[in-house]
């Protein structure tokens, strides 16, 4: 039995269809403009910051550093006890490319000493915000936080160098703790007052606060906040004397914390 020949239609009808949509273009031959919202014309991503990872905090302060900042570690007879004291606690963290942090805490036969050093990596989520932009905002919002009294006109400018003062006030054991948190402003000299930093990292600020700890002692907690490109670096130093007529010197606690600054800003360089 003889087979009928069938005309492939349906290849005839596509041809003629794509024939159809080439016929589309405009009659000099250029491609019609892509309409809004076309996927093939997009806007260029904001650039990424400069950091990806970050230090490991707890051996991100040297030893010399932490005998400096924390006397009593070199007061521990015991050797296992001072090598657990310079490794100090890791702070919680679900995200290690994101934040990491560790404090120490060492006893001093003058003294009980605190420190906590912290690492953010800021992170943009938004395509037209660049991670540097970021964390500017975010530093930003810290630093009006800390409600920085305005630069006084007699101050010397300690924020171009190590401050000159010598001496810190003690605050009348009658002020009202609003005063003493913020270090007496009235008290303290100008240039150890809170204050911004220019010579610290892309921008920085230091805050010192003088609070009672108990009816009689007085604890002092300085801390130095920098932004290095994407990354956020926090620096909270306390001490509280043992004596209760003791007060903690602001002089020698600033430069202690703005000498640490410097090296994480250094290591963050490197």
């Amino acid at each position: 039995m003889q087979r009928k020949a069938y005309v492939p239609g349906i290849a005839v009808l596509l041809a003629a269809g794509l024939a159809a949509c080439t016929g589309g273009s405009g009659s000099d031959g250029t491609a019609a403009d892509p309409k809004p919202g076309d996927l093939s014309v997009s806007t260029p991503a904001a650039q990424p910051g400069k950091y990806r990872t970050l230090p490991e905090a707890c051996a991100a302060v040297s030893h010399d550093s932490l005998d400096s900042l924390l006397p009593g570690i070199k007061q521990i007879t015991d050797q296992d006890q001072r090598d657990k004291a310079y490794e100090g606690q890791a702070t919680l963290t679900y995200d290690t490319d994101r934040r990491v942090g560790c404090g120490w805490k060492v006893d001093s036969t003058d003294a009980t000493d605190h420190l906590l050093v912290d690492f953010e990596r800021v992170v943009s989520y938004d395509n037209a915000v660049s991670d540097d932009s970021r964390a500017q905002d975010v530093y930003a919002t810290e630093e009006t936080a800390a409600n920085l009294p305005a630069p006084s006109d007699s101050a010397t400018p300690s924020d171009t160098g190590t401050p000159t003062a010598t001496s810190s006030a003690t605050p009348s054991t009658s002020a009202s703790s609003s005063a003493s948190a913020s270090a007496g402003a009235s008290e303290t000299p100008a240039d150890l007052q809170p204050r911004k930093l220019s010579d610290l990292g892309d921008e920085a600020f230091l805050n010192d606060k003088l609070n009672s700890a108990s009816s009689t002692a007085q604890q002092r907690t300085v801390t130095v906040v920098f932004r290095t490109s994407n990354v956020i670096v926090r620096i909270e130093y306390a001490e509280q004397p043992t004596a209760s007529s003791g007060t903690p010197d602001s002089k020698e606690m600033q430069d202690r914390a703005r000498n640490l600054a410097q090296k994480l800003v250094d290591r963050l360089n490197d």
